[in-house]
């Protein structure tokens, strides 16, 4: 049987995407439930897949301070390679499949201007892509990890 995410789920979610470093008795605290019961449905939580802990890095602290958003035209019946070539460069760092002309968005996030533009001159070498449309980002207003 599927895991079914419920609001005590939900609740503990919330607070480990406000701070992923919260004790299990502060978000118990916070949600007017012991420890333990945190504790076990953390565990359901990572065990079925509904959440994952990782480290979010700030970019800019480690130099990368230029992105784009790239909209790629991929011959139809190509678009599943097109995705697997695309999951190889490390500079990608969102690839989803999208409706209208253009049946990629890839993000790309890179140290600077310059890279971008060594980036697109590489996705431009995928012979599946058929057009592209780059949107430089300027500056990123809002970057985040909450789902409720």
């Amino acid at each position: 049987m599927k895991y079914q995410v419920d609001e005590l789920d939900r609740g503990i979610i919330k607070q480990l995407a406000r701070d992923g470093r919260m004790s299990f008795t502060e978000i118990a605290a916070a949600l007017n439930v012991t420890e333990k019961t945190v504790r076990l449905r953390y565990k359901n939580l990572l065990d079925n897949g509904i959440m994952g802990v990782f480290g979010v890095v700030n970019p800019v602290a480690i130099g990368v301070k230029a992105g784009a958003i790239i909209q790629l035209k991929v011959m139809p019946q190509r678009v599943k390679e097109a995705v697997e070539e695309l999951k190889k460069f490390r500079e990608i760092r969102y690839i989803t499949m999208t409706s209208g002309p253009y049946s990629l968005l890839v993000q790309i996030a890179v140290p600077t201007q310059d890279d971008i533009t060594e980036t697109l001159l590489k996705i431009n070498q995928l012979t599946c892509i058929t057009e592209m449309n780059s949107i430089i980002q300027l500056e990123v207003y809002k970057n985040s990890y909450e789902y409720y």
